[in-house]
């Protein structure tokens, strides 16, 4: 028992417990702390934010065990019991983007990364950047080793792209890359670096980080483990890395030739031999332009001077014909985009207008108003004349120069109008997809937008699924809609995201655009339903990734604009996602007073009023939190009262409230030391929840069982 008490022993408990699994199961664990923390202080202690925070409640948790025998056993039974979160078994084994077709030179840049990953280890984590301006090939030589390392590292080569991501939302990728669930993905980025580590540390990987732009930003994605290899991608030589920097320059002109060779062919190379010498001074060594100039030298298409498509003025000269370009990639870029027929030229301009980060046909057919199919055949022109990159699944992105020029080139030919309503198009349609889906995967929600949509999914589970896989782009889009002063795309959108933000997670990503809703909301609806919905919105999400300091003004602020507006049942609402908050701050009086609060509020809610056919739902969830809250009180007979009005609604309706409500009625005996009484609400929660899905939900169970059996 004294390995259970010592001060370093409580921290480790606590810190693990607050570091571990999001979603029902985190939640339960989190709050299931703070009610043993109570019982063992005999007063109320406020949930630690902090390192010295939690520091503090261990001491004051290790100076109380110290003192009483009967708290000591009170501690080291949840202790015993807590659910810390550990490595799951069986993990994936991802693998790098597909291995480049043509490769020609980089055998020092090869041997320098031979030579890294077998070094002795002796305490250096094995890193390696690979650093070059745009195009010279970084990336293609990062794959192109891994690829052939796939022995040296069967445990998986995750890759992640860095381009405008987190360090939250690219740690949250690795694990999800490593088959984590979202259940199981801690909410910050300390606790999921720490997951990560502890997922790699016993394992064999190639890590490949591309696009870095700063070692503060790669410093919670490095791991140190003897059998990981980082190799990191950038631009430019970053300082303060401290890694093997490995610079990558232009091809030498006989590998350049080689190259061309490759991809073209030998005939076709001969054939422009004339202008070959001219062609190598302009690509200068770079891969991307060699590779561009080969497809115009396969299809025997040389240096085009006239401008496509001049009657709807799809193509313009150079800006400045008698200079030369200095940069490979933006000449390569021009020379590509001038051997292209008008509708693709359109299509290469207007859908570049926005960083899209996974475009498809739909999108791009938005971007021009073209068919659908024939935008499709559109996109894969496109990446064959190596304008767009595809990412898999049909979707493309532009590099980064190459959706300058196209931006630009659309300014200048298109005009500020009809580069303008090409985004607002976008716009409109990412607005009605969303819409759509959220309206099939959450039917039943009265925070899912109202609004007409001509996009329709066949079941709940095709709704999620477009949200989940669509969620970067609206998030781009709701951007959009702000730039372009469009507010109801802005709230429209926001208010889709509900069911992503409900059933899939993805706080990290959602969040910049549910700030940017909430403040549109405040601009231009304040005081209504919509911005205390959207407030509302933005308080979930921060309170699902712990910043509670600052998802208690949006919980107010939701509250107060449901109430100006008249909205009784999204006013009750606010209340209760404050309690909801309180209850992970370990506030448990607070809470309780909230759903109280809630309860009365819904009170004024008349047999024919908006949201009475809600009520009943309502209140049985309501009765379900206040069991909670009276439960960590310490108040155990009216919380088994509460929870079993609650478990009465439930029952033969609702199977997993049914189940959670048994649960918490379950907890609540253990407490009181009577495991006889849980047992049978355990096996009762477990049947409901068959056929759920919930596997999380059965492994809270499972603990709950545990100490049932265990002695005290």
């Amino acid at each position: 028992m004294l390995d259970l008490l010592s001060v370093g022993a409580i921290s480790a408990v606590l810190g693990a417990v607050g570091n571990g699994m999001a979603g029902e199961f985190g939640k339960w664990a989190w709050e299931s702390a703070g009610g043993a923390v109570r019982r063992v202080a005999g007063r109320e202690v406020v949930a630690p934010t902090t390192p010295g925070q939690l520091e503090d409640v261990a001491r004051l948790v290790h100076e109380r065990v110290r003192a009483d025998p009967q708290l000591a056993r009170t501690w080291a039974s949840f202790a015993r019991s807590a659910p810390v979160p550990g490595v799951p078994e069986r993990l994936a084994h991802p693998r790098l983007p597909g291995a480049p077709r043509f490769f020609t030179d980089r055998e020092q840049a090869v041997k320098l990364l031979d030579k890294e990953a077998t070094r002795p280890f002796e305490g250096r984590p094995r890193f390696a950047l690979l650093h070059g301006p745009e195009g010279i090939g970084t990336t293609t030589l990062a794959c192109h080793w891994g690829w052939r390392q796939v022995d040296r590292y069967p445990d998986g080569q995750p890759y992640v792209d860095l381009r405008a991501r987190t360090p939250e939302a690219a740690l949250g990728d690795l694990l999800r890359q490593l088959g984590l669930a979202e259940e199981e993905i801690p909410a910050s980025a300390d606790a999921r670096a720490d997951l990560f580590r502890r997922c790699a540390a016993d394992r064999r990987l190639l890590l490949v980080l591309d696009h870095a732009t700063s070692a503060a930003q790669l410093e919670p994605l490095l791991i140190t483990a003897p059998e990981v290899f980082t190799i990191v991608v950038a631009r430019h030589p970053l300082v303060g890395l401290g890694a093997l920097r490995i610079p990558i320059g232009p091809l030498a002109r006989r590998d350049a030739v080689r190259m061309l060779k490759r991809v073209a062919g030998e005939d076709a190379v001969a054939a422009a031999r004339p202008t070959l010498p001219t062609l190598l001074d302009r690509c200068a060594g770079s891969p991307y332009a060699l590779r561009a100039a080969a497809v115009h030298l396969a299809t025997g298409r040389g240096p085009r001077e006239d401008a496509v498509g001049a009657p709807e003025g799809a193509a313009v000269p150079p800006e400045n014909p008698t200079r030369p370009e200095t940069d490979p990639v933006r000449a390569a870029t021009e020379d590509s985009y001038r051997h292209l027929a008008p509708d693709a030229a359109r299509l290469y301009r207007l859908a570049g207008l926005r960083d899209w980060p996974a475009l498809d046909a739909a999108a791009a057919a938005w971007a021009t108003g073209a068919d659908e199919t024939e935008a499709a055949r559109l996109l894969g022109e496109l990446a064959d004349a190596l304008l767009l990159q595809r990412t898999g699944s049909g979707r493309y992105r532009y590099r980064p120069s190459v959706r300058a020029h196209a931006e630009r080139t659309a300014a200048a030919v298109d005009g500020v109008a009809a580069c303008s309503a090409a985004v607002a198009r976008v716009v409109d349609g990412c607005r009605d997809l969303a819409v759509g889906a959220a309206r099939a995967a959450l039917p039943e929600s009265w925070r899912v937008p109202a609004a007409d949509s001509p996009v329709t999914f066949a079941s709940k589970g095709a709704g999620v699924a477009a949200l989940t896989a669509e969620a970067p782009t609206l998030v781009e889009a709701i951007a959009a809609a702000d730039e372009f002063g469009d507010p109801d795309s802005v709230v429209l959108l926001c208010q889709a995201l509900w069911p992503l933000q409900l059933k899939a997670g993805r706080h990290e990503l959602l969040l910049p655009a549910l700030r940017t809703g909430a403040r549109v909301a405040d601009e231009h609806f304040p005081g209504t339903r919509t911005a205390g919905a959207l407030h509302a919105q933005l308080a979930h999400t921060l309170t699902e990734l712990r910043r509670w300091a600052e998802a208690e003004p949006e919980t107010l602020a939701a509250a107060r604009d449901e109430q100006a507006a008249g909205h009784v049942r999204g006013h009750a609402s606010a209340v209760e996602f404050l309690g909801l908050l309180r209850l992970r701050q370990w506030r448990f009086q607070e809470a309780y007073d909230c759903f109280e609060e809630a309860y009365r509020v819904l009170d004024g809610i008349g047999p024919e009023d908006e949201g009475a056919a809600d009520l009943p739902r309502a209140r049985a969830l309501l009765d379900r939190h206040r069991g909670r809250a009276l439960g960590r009180l310490g108040r155990r007979e009216e919380a088994l009262e509460r929870l079993r009005h609650a478990l009465d609604f439930f029952r033969d309706r609702e199977p997993y409230n049914m189940a959670r409500t048994l649960t918490d009625l379950a907890e609540i005996h253990l407490d009181a030391g009577r495991p006889e009484a849980a047992s049978p609400l355990i096996d009762a929660a477990l049947v409901a929840l068959e056929g759920e899905k919930a596997e999380y939900q059965v492994e809270l169970l499972r603990v709950l069982r545990e100490r049932c059996t265990a002695p005290e």
